[in-house]
């Protein structure tokens, strides 16, 4: 039973860092278009196959993914969606291994959120370092 429990508050928190990180970018990157023809770079990886998405376009993808995350966990919690999928399956007799293909998606979702969460936060820090180049570099200008 507390593994149920554990495994839940889990699923909860990878979701409330994910939505806390989405909106911090949100806040913070207030001029996108600085991110156009800058990259992600990532510690001793090579560079992703067809990386040729620059912090721009990721930045575009990862707003454009908040609203289907959000639209999804709601018809999670909508108890009219939930019921009608259950007595499908329990007339199909499908239910023996309910448990273990939501755990699986559970899982799976917690993975997704957790990577979504870390390219959110390292976008939001790529922007703050170009931010602080600009201001430095008109910092000198005016000197």
């Amino acid at each position: 039973m507390s593994s149920h429990q554990h495994s839940q508050r889990r699923g909860s928190g990878a979701m409330e860092q994910y939505f806390s990180a989405t909106q911090k970018m949100e806040q913070e990157v207030m001029f996108p278009s600085l991110l156009r023809g800058v990259f992600p770079q990532q510690e001793g990886a090579a560079p992703a196959p067809g990386g040729h998405t620059d912090l721009y376009e990721r930045y575009q993808l990862l707003k454009a993914i908040k609203p289907v995350v959000e639209k999804g966990l709601a018809s999670v919690n909508d108890p009219m969606a939930t019921v009608t999928d259950a007595d499908t399956a329990l007339d199909e007799g499908t239910d023996g291994n309910l448990e273990e293909r939501l755990s699986h998606h559970v899982n799976g979702l917690q993975q997704v959120l957790t990577d979504l969460t870390k390219n959110t936060k390292a976008l939001t820090r790529r922007y703050s370092q170009i931010l602080e180049q600009i201001n430095l570099s008109e910092d000198q200008s005016s000197s």
